[in-house]
């Protein structure tokens, strides 16, 4: 009895220790995420502050149409969706910054329902939500059936899982799509927005998709996630884009990535959408206007370079950016993906991740 009461005390001694150090280590990770109290408030953000925006202002390069979803629930699911707002306002405002009328359109017309990750937002993101005339554009969006697509230079498809139910079988888009891209004009999509491609074809009787270079949500991305995304959506949105004969191509994880074919771009999730909406502007043949990077975009361009060079290569970026160029770094999409690597089982990475998170805040504190 004596010798199992033993064995019962050193169980217990254990799970304690192993218990302590658990709250330690989490205690300390939380600590390399700024608090509230050390982050400026960017709710305010309005256009008039974003110099981007508000200086030297180009007009009359014609018009873009932006497509968002009418969708909000997920199939049979009580799971809430719509168009994501990052992806509509970033893209919103480079195309506005470059001249561009931006007119939003939606299956169903009205107000569309609206995805808002708070710690996604950034000072874009709010000044469109304290926009009053993109929030009346996208309150009164038009329906995609009353659009005449002969008025537009391009047509941008944002991202958000309904576009996967209300974007695949609605012959407006599809005539949109088909109507430009055969005019030699500019079709993009984002994320979940390539779902609107799927189902075109064009007069030739060729699939739009077919030989095509294409991004989206990929089927990693979407089944971490949502683990019965198969039973949930009508289809994988990647595996679909293959099937219909496009050449799929994966970035990493939750990072920038595009394809670029001839006026077809495609952008692989929400991170992409800067850079898809700038080569769309490039595409129509002008050089995109200067913007200062995002403290997001860089760490995105850390993390691709974490993952193509390695963990002290991408401290060695980081020191550039710091030390030479005096850029900001979002540390807390750095610790994202190490909670992705955790959550893949993927534990060196978690911890060489937060390594470098940790990192980040010491350089952070140095400055």
């Amino acid at each position: 009895m004596f010798k199992r009461f033993r064995i019962i005390k050193w169980i217990a001694l254990v799970l304690g220790g192993v218990f302590v150090s658990l709250f330690i280590f989490g205690w300390w990770f939380m600590s390399l995420i700024p608090s509230s109290e050390d982050k400026i408030d960017i709710t305010s953000s309005r256009v008039s502050d974003l110099p981007y925006l508000s200086e030297n202002v180009i007009t009359n390069r014609g018009r873009i149409l932006t497509v968002v979803t009418s969708t909000n629930m997920m199939g049979d699911t009580d799971k809430k969706t719509g168009y994501e707002l990052t992806e509509l306002a970033r893209a919103y405002y480079i195309f506005q910054a470059n001249g561009f009328e931006v007119d939003i359109a939606s299956p169903l017309g009205g107000e569309p329902p609206v995805i808002i990750d708070k710690e996604d937002m950034g000072v874009y993101d709010y000044a469109f939500l304290n926009d009053s005339i993109a929030q009346h554009k996208v309150k009164n969006s038009i329906v995609v059936d009353h659009i005449d697509p002969k008025m537009y230079e391009a047509v941008y498809f944002a991202g958000g899982k309904g576009a996967m139910f209300d974007f695949p079988n609605n012959q407006s888009i599809q005539n949109i799509i088909k109507h430009l891209h055969q005019s030699n004009k500019v079709v993009g999509a984002v994320c979940h927005g390539p779902a609107a491609l799927v189902n075109v074809t064009l007069d030739s009787g060729k699939p739009l998709l077919q030989n095509k270079k294409v991004s989206s949500f990929t089927n990693e991305e979407e089944l971490l996630l949502i683990s019965d995304a198969k039973e949930i959506f009508p289809f994988l949105l990647q595996d679909k884009l293959e099937e219909r004969g496009g050449e799929f191509t994966e970035g990493d994880m939750y990072l920038e990535q595009i394809s670029h074919d001839d006026n077809l771009i495609t952008g692989q999730n929400p991170w992409s959408t800067w850079k898809l909406a700038e080569t769309m502007v490039h595409q129509l043949g002008y050089t995109p206007k200067h913007r200062e990077i995002t403290a997001e975009e860089n760490a995105v361009q850390v993390l691709k370079i974490y993952h193509k060079e390695g963990a002290e290569r991408a401290r060695e970026f980081v020191d550039q950016m710091y030390d030479n160029e005096k850029k900001e770094i979002d540390r807390v999409l750095i610790a994202k993906h190490g909670i992705i690597g955790a959550m893949q089982g993927k534990i060196g990475r978690f911890f060489s991740l937060t390594s470098l998170t940790s990192y980040l805040k010491s350089k952070t504190t140095k400055s």
